[in-house]
């Protein structure tokens, strides 16, 4: 498994080369994510939905994507709500109370996804989900550390140094577990370095020695990776491409709330010429050459959203003006007459913004499917994912024509199909045709790579990362041998509590050892030595006060039997005097039975004939 510190650490990158970094091996190898939290989805050739990033992993691995790759999809349609996909179909919302309950059906399935794909591949890479430090969601887990527990994974857990903080979130992260999980957290692995790696040297042998476990290496700033991210925060990698041949197309994307499959314009940012840009602001979206409404997980709400922050009126705008905008998917929907939504808001219907000839009605039942169509003589292969039934009258506009399986009116153009601008013909047809609506004098780039042939070319350079500074006999180690034995652990963290202070793995550890598949795990710990000594000397002093107290005690009973006869004296003597009478100078005479000789405070003397 392979884990990371926080969200976006690079996870799924990092397990995408290792996929592909197997498969060059010869290693039939597929990717799992038990639970993935994104809007970011594809379609697989049988129809089934799953992460994109799961998508890209299976393309790094070379085989088929399938549902078992990710057996739990949750789409997120507001802060305590999401649209949970189960095996690839729709199973139904998910809202935040019905959380504990509810995954444990979702858990069931995810195992036996995993059990299915270890049957069917040599290696399964799995990816973990946020960060397994994030104890407050430990119980009922079944994506970080409660799925390693169940399948028995070494995890390697992945830290992206840029962010800073690196060491404490590799070192607390080992720490605030508890010992059963600890024993799965088998090396570390440190993500967008930029510099002098000698330089962090230092920090990882620290983070080697207070938690026993290894760095297995550092992976540099790739920054030409950024295409298919999971997360719409990644988007922002967009900037600084190359430039085209002539001027450059500037392109405005609205950041909804919800926005799903921002990779939509992963292939525009990737074309020489175009500059993208993801935006809430409406002075930047009037100003661009092209705007883009692209898909939302909530198109009633979005809707709303952008009507508050005057987004729609920018946007009328710049189609009244015959300045390009497009809709794909819910943006599309947004563009037409009405939309009439009992599934996806609480709001029944609401008015669209007008620029197509076309009014939408939500379904229950999804649309999942991968069509093929042609425009202006492009082949063009896209994806569907969507409740919403799009309703085309081209007869109600006299400019309005079809565009895809949508429409065009004038500047306004809008599709339900996701992944179009992958077909490279197609999006340089339509990159030139809307910069001549805009006035642009954009050329495509002769020679420039097409869009699939990037991204492998990413994927590649993330494998040849991993060769070149990755330790493979140690990774390729928890491959074959699984949790290495004897994991250092401790109680669970303490603030200023060093669990494994002191101890650093042997120096076979990344050679002969891993190679065989027997890990190795002696440590060298000279605090423990000195503490043996101390423990010696105290054992020796603590043998010498047990002697000394048993002669004390000895000692100590027998003043106790002294002190119980002159108590006994004592009580007799008060016996006497209470019941006795004096008679002169001779003694004290007593009705006592007592014998004379048991009082050594008072004579006894006995009213006998012939005494005294």
């Amino acid at each position: 498994m392979i884990a990371g510190t926080t969200s976006d650490a690079g996870k799924s990158t990092v397990a995408a080369g290792v996929c592909r970094w197997l498969a060059r091996r010869g290693v039939r190898v597929a990717p799992f994510k038990a639970q993935n939290m994104s809007n970011n989805s594809m379609v697989c050739a049988d129809g089934a939905e799953i992460g994109r990033a799961q998508w890209l992993q299976a393309v790094a691995a070379g085989v088929e994507p399938e549902s078992a790759m990710n057996p739990v999809l949750l789409k997120p349609g507001g802060d305590r709500r999401s649209h949970v996909v189960l095996r690839g179909t729709p199973w139904g919302d998910l809202h935040a109370g019905d959380w504990a309950t509810g995954r444990r059906e979702l858990a069931r399935a995810a195992h036996a996804a995993l059990a299915e794909l270890r049957e069917r591949f040599d290696v399964v890479v799995c990816e973990g989900a946020g960060s397994p430090a994030e104890t407050n969601l430990r119980e009922g887990d079944y994506v970080n550390m409660g799925l390693a527990r169940e399948a028995n994974l070494p995890v390697l857990v992945v830290g992206d140094v840029d962010r800073g903080g690196l060491l404490a979130a590799l070192t607390g992260t080992v720490g605030i577990l508890d010992p059963d999980d600890q024993a799965h957290i088998a090396a570390f692995l440190v993500n967008k370095f930029r510099g002098d790696a000698a330089l962090l040297a230092p920090g990882l042998d620290s983070v080697t020695q207070l938690t026993g476990r290894p760095v297995l290496g550092v992976l540099p700033w790739l920054p030409d990776v950024w295409i298919d991210s999971e997360d719409a925060l990644a988007i922002a990698g967009w900037d600084g491409h190359s430039r085209g041949a002539g001027a450059t197309l500037r392109v405005a994307a609205v950041r909804f709330p919800r926005i799903s499959n921002a990779t939509d314009l992963d292939p525009l940012a990737a074309e020489p010429g175009v500059s993208v840009t993801v935006t809430a602001d409406p002075d930047v979206i009037a100003a661009a050459d092209v705007a883009v409404l692209p898909g939302t997980r909530s198109t009633v709400d979005d809707l709303a959203w952008m009507r508050e922050r005057g987004i729609d009126v920018a946007v009328r705008a710049r189609a009244a003006a015959g300045r390009p905008v497009l809709g794909i998917c819910g943006g599309y929907q947004m563009l037409g007459h009405s939309i009439v939504d009992g599934v996806e808001s609480s709001t029944p219907s609401t008015d669209g913004l007008g620029l197509l000839p076309m009014s939408v009605t939500f379904r229950p039942e999804k649309t999942l499917a991968t069509p093929v169509s042609s425009w202006h003589g492009h082949s063009v292969r896209g994806y569907e994912i969507h409740h919403g039934v799009a309703s085309v009258d081209l007869d109600s506009g006299a400019a309005a024509e079809a565009f895809l399986d949508g429409a065009r009116d004038g500047a306004a153009w809008g599709t339900m199909w996701h992944g179009v601008f992958e077909n490279d013909a197609f999006r340089r047809a339509w990159i030139g045709e809307v910069a001549r609506q805009a006035g642009v004098e954009w050329v495509a780039a002769d020679g420039a790579p097409g869009f699939a042939e990037r991204r492998d070319a990413m994927i590649d350079s993330v494998a040849d990362a991993v060769e070149d500074n990755v330790d493979e006999g140690a990774l390729m180690g928890l491959v074959r041998g699984g949790v290495p034995a004897g994991l250092p652990t401790s109680g669970g963290s303490r603030v200023g509590h060093a669990p494994f202070a002191g101890r650093r793995p042997c120096q076979r550890f990344a050679s002969s050892c891993w190679h065989c598949a027997s890990p190795c795990w002696h440590f060298v710990d000279a605090v423990s030595a000195v503490r043996v000594v101390v423990l010696a000397v105290r054992g020796a002093v603590l043998a010498f006060c047990v002697v000394v107290s048993a002669f004390c005690g000895a000692v100590l009973a027998i003043h106790v039997a002294v002190l119980a006869f002159c108590v006994r004296d004592l009580r007799l003597g008060v016996r006497c005097l209470a019941g006795g009478q004096v008679s002169g100078m001779g003694g004290r005479l007593c009705r006592c039975p007592c014998h004379p000789s048991t009082s050594r405070f008072v004579y006894h003397a006995q009213r006998r004939k012939g005494l005294r």
